[in-house]
């Protein structure tokens, strides 16, 4: 993996490139119930699809209350474009459930508590950190996953080893607009199919250059 040094030195040229976009999506809200829905409705969702889903829901329900009072086929109807709405509709209502007789309908500020809820893994969890609590998170999607390990930010095989990797080799103030630093990177430059290496400026820092150097010609 990269050294200390050159992982400051990662986020010091992401952040030379510009101020970070600002965050946007149905999870991108500081209504803590709103956001961890939105995140279960994301799971292998386009962003387009989970807003529209979620947008029809929150038309409908915006506590866990008015959530499990929906009936069963409305709820499937509304979140229907996000895909997997049956399994996406169990985990909801079960979230739900365990919002009231857990934690009397407050969602939780820290990692575990979110993670105990039915259909919360670490990515979902951070992003409701980062974005709704304004906690210092970066959240490990597909997109930060697969730059992280090309560059050798860390090591995971999946986006939730990759997390804690990740974590605690990030830089202080690295710790708050990483998570949108590395997407913006990961979107124009180091896409999945075809990275453009040699418009990269992290090019003679990535341990993937470095192993294959021909791939630096990759406009």
């Amino acid at each position: 993996m990269l050294s200390e040094r050159e992982v400051r030195e990662v986020f010091r040229r992401l952040g030379a490139a510009g101020p970070p976009m600002p965050a946007q999506g149905a999870k991108i809200t500081t209504d803590p119930f709103r956001a961890v829905a939105a995140c279960i409705l994301s799971a292998q969702s386009l962003d387009r699809n989970t807003d529209q889903a979620a947008k029809a829901l929150f038309e409908a329900a915006t506590t866990p209350e008015a959530l499990l009072a929906l009936p069963e086929d409305e709820l499937k109807a509304r979140i229907r474009p996000a895909g997997l709405y049956n399994m996406k509709a169990r985990h909801l209502r079960a979230m739900c459930r365990t919002l009231l007789d857990r934690f009397g309908g407050v969602v939780p500020r820290d990692r575990a508590g979110l993670m105990s809820l039915p259909g919360v893994g670490r990515k979902c969890a951070d992003i409701v950190l980062r974005f709704t609590f304004g906690e210092p998170v970066v959240a490990v999607d597909t997109h930060v996953h697969r730059l992280a390990n090309r560059l050798g930010l860390a090591r995971g095989r999946t986006e939730e080893r990759t997390a804690a990797s990740l974590e605690p080799r990030l830089p202080e103030d690295a710790r708050m607009d990483g998570h949108i630093l590395l997407i913006r990177h990961a979107k124009r430059v180091c896409t999945a199919r075809r990275p453009r290496c040699g418009s990269c400026m992290l090019r003679d820092l990535c341990l993937a250059t470095r192993a294959d150097p021909s791939s630096a010609s990759r406009a």
